[in-house]
């Protein structure tokens, strides 16, 4: 059959988004191989279950299958499968015109995301233009196919403009076959030389690695010829890996193959610590596979730093660093997420406000969140090494995510005076409750900059002596979470450096009279540190130390102060509290001197230096440090002279 090709118009619509593609909107053209895999392997899924569902369609099944081809001398890239292939009405009326695919409302998004800070790329393939893309890299497109079971082929032809051209075919393979002819490389506007195979091969590891059909190239090595005969031709070899482990049963799998993975998808040389899967089935399908890294990366805490798991749409890759998927308090999880459900353009603003996205998130969190708490139940060593890098990360979620905050504290961990030993190993706040003593209804704790200096803390004293365990908190992040969170398992959580402390009902007695015998002297240094202090009292905290400076029950500590305005939001510093023990020879020599000459201006100095002394017992210092040191001499000084 010989028929003059036939011209026909492009709609209105369809010219429009074709000069959308043709203007390069998008700044990655490299999306345009992605598209024309993704619409071969849909036209070969067609093939095979429309041959399942007909079993007198005679079409050869046995080697389905993707090539890519490449002439850098004619500059041009052709990409065939033989899948169910086109009739000349679908090619009319999906390619000619896309009447059913929404291009009004696609033509619509696409101008309300012409911003900066639009990810407009994802866009392509949402409304079935993923074809349209070729015209971003190559002038003329040539178009081939053959339906499956027909023996017409049609050819389409156009070069992006207004009109294109259709022209029946007497022999074609089946299937469709799409030549490029592509634009110069001009790597200044990130167009690249799309006959080079490396740069080819590269987009399909990066965007289609994990499509079920082999994606077939010819090799790079180039078959040595004996002397006197033709060189033979490349052979072909299949470039993509089709090695989606998250679709194969967990016991196909082996152990190096999910470590292969993760060290592809994050770049990390050691294994990962743990794996994770996740298959999810009914209105929303999904698999997951997960993994928590060995060692934390070293940008973990810096804020411009992406996170986030790689998304997938049916095996084609979509985006990395998915970070709707999971919470910032989890970013150190690495992975992918394959939907079945999910339009493969959805843009980033897109998902952040997508149900369905929201409804795997949830399920991720909560199935990471099982997955360390079977650490920690199971295999100690693995919850160790993971705690002391992901634990202060683990620990926001207590800030972040109300919903699971019980199950972030159960899987929680932290030094304790329980275990003073060389191991000092971490407890579970669960195990803290199992060890409370009779009678103890909170859960006490202390924080600060290093375990040594809380452990040397005088707010130590009576627990130490006393035998009462204390959690001790280190990292930054526990200055905020254990003000807002008012219990575990029914058991308020208490600062040992803040409030009154009282564990013995039974010196109740002893304290209301020695309240008596030292009001004259409260209240005096009261009035002598007025600007400084709200209130001094005696202490049931100390057994060796003479004062110690504490907070009131509801005020910000000094370290959560310093820890604001470090992050610029400076808030106001309550006076604080100054406790006196009355056991100890300096506050009863100070009540005796007061007693015996109350007018004596070198008592008050005492006072400042008693509350310079608390400050800096606690890691702190007086607001007038050369004032104290100036006082601290003339004294020291004064009692040398005396003797």
């Amino acid at each position: 059959m010989t028929t003059q090709a036939e011209s026909y118009e492009f709609q209105v619509e369809t010219r429009q988004l074709l000069q959308l593609m043709i203007n390069s909107i998008y700044s990655d053209k490299d999306l345009f191989l992605r598209e024309l895999i993704s619409n071969a392997s849909d036209a070969l899924d067609k093939l095979r279950l429309e041959r399942f569902n007909d079993d007198k369609l005679d079409v050869d099944t046995s080697d389905l299958h993707i090539r890519i081809e490449l002439d850098a001398q004619e500059r041009t890239l052709t990409l065939s499968d033989n899948g169910i292939g086109m009739s000349r009405d679908e090619v009319v009326d999906l390619i000619g015109k896309i009447a059913n695919s929404g291009t009004a409302e696609f033509m619509r998004q696409m101008k309300e995301t012409q911003r900066e800070d639009a990810d407009t790329e994802e866009l392509i393939g949402r409304f079935g233009v993923g074809f349209y893309s070729s015209f971003m890299v190559a002038d003329r497109v040539t178009l081939v196919t053959r339906r499956a079971g027909q023996t017409e082929a049609t050819r389409w032809e156009s070069q992006g403009e207004a009109t294109y051209t259709l022209e029946p075919l007497d022999d074609a393979p089946q299937g469709t076959s799409i030549t490029l002819h592509l634009k110069p490389a001009d790597p200044e506007d990130r167009l690249f030389d799309y006959t080079d195979p490396r740069k080819v091969r590269e987009i399909v590891t990066r965007y289609s690695d994990f499509i079920t059909w082999p994606i077939r190239m010819e090799s790079l090595q180039v078959p040595v010829a004996e002397e006197g005969e033709e060189p033979a031709a490349p052979e072909l070899e299949t470039v993509n890996s089709r090695k989606a482990l998250w679709t194969r049963p967990a016991s196909e799998v082996t152990e190096e193959e999910y470590a292969e993975l993760y060290k592809r998808i994050s770049h990390d040389w050691n294994d990962p610590l743990e794996t994770i899967r996740l298959n999810i089935e009914g209105t929303l399908q999904y698999q997951a596979l997960l993994f928590l890294p060995e060692r934390a990366t070293a940008n973990l805490f810096s804020p411009d730093a992406k996170h986030g798991v790689q998304l997938y749409v049916n095996r084609v890759f979509v985006m990395d660093d998915c970070e709707e998927l999971v919470p910032t308090y989890l970013r150190f999880v690495k992975g992918v997420v394959d939907s079945q459900d999910l339009a493969l353009n959805v843009s980033r603003e897109i998902l952040q406000q997508d149900r369905q996205i929201e409804s795997m998130r949830k399920r991720l969190t909560k199935r990471v969140l099982q997955a360390i708490k079977g650490l920690a139940a199971n295999d100690a060593e693995k919850y160790q090494k993971f705690w002391d890098e992901f634990g202060r990360v683990v620990k926001e979620g207590l800030l972040q995510d109300f919903a699971n905050r019980d199950a972030i504290l159960e899987i929680s961990s932290f030094e304790t005076t329980h275990d003073l030993g060389e191991d000092k190993k971490r407890t579970s706040l669960r195990e803290y409750v199992e060890r409370m003593k009779e009678g103890q209804d909170k859960i006490y704790f202390l924080t600060g900059d290093s375990r040594a200096a809380i452990e040397n803390s005088p707010y130590m004293e009576a627990f130490r002596a006393k035998e009462l365990e204390v959690l001790l908190l280190t990292d930054p992040i526990d200055e905020v979470w254990v003000d807002g969170l008012p219990e575990f398992d029914g058991k308020q959580f208490q600062s040992i450096a803040k409030g009154e402390i009282e564990l013995d009902e039974a010196e109740e007695n002893e304290r209301e009279e020695r309240k008596e015998q030292f009001a004259g002297l409260l209240t005096w240094m009261g009035e002598v540190l007025t600007e400084d202090v709200k209130e001094v009292r005696l202490s049931n905290r100390l057994t060796t130390s003479p004062a110690c400076v504490v907070s009131d029950t509801g005020d910000a500590t000094p370290t959560l102060v310093n820890l604001y305005k470090a992050m610029g939001q400076p808030i106001p510093q309550e006076r604080r509290i100054l406790e006196l023990n009355p056991t100890h020879t300096l506050v009863a020599g100070l009540r005796a001197a007061h007693e015996a000459r109350p007018q004596d201006p070198k008592l008050a100095e005492t006072v400042e230096l008693v509350h310079g002394m608390a400050l800096l017992a606690e890691g702190t210092q007086p607001d007038d440090p050369a004032r104290f040191v100036q006082l601290l001499a003339t004294q020291l000084g004064e009692s040398l002279n005396k003797e």
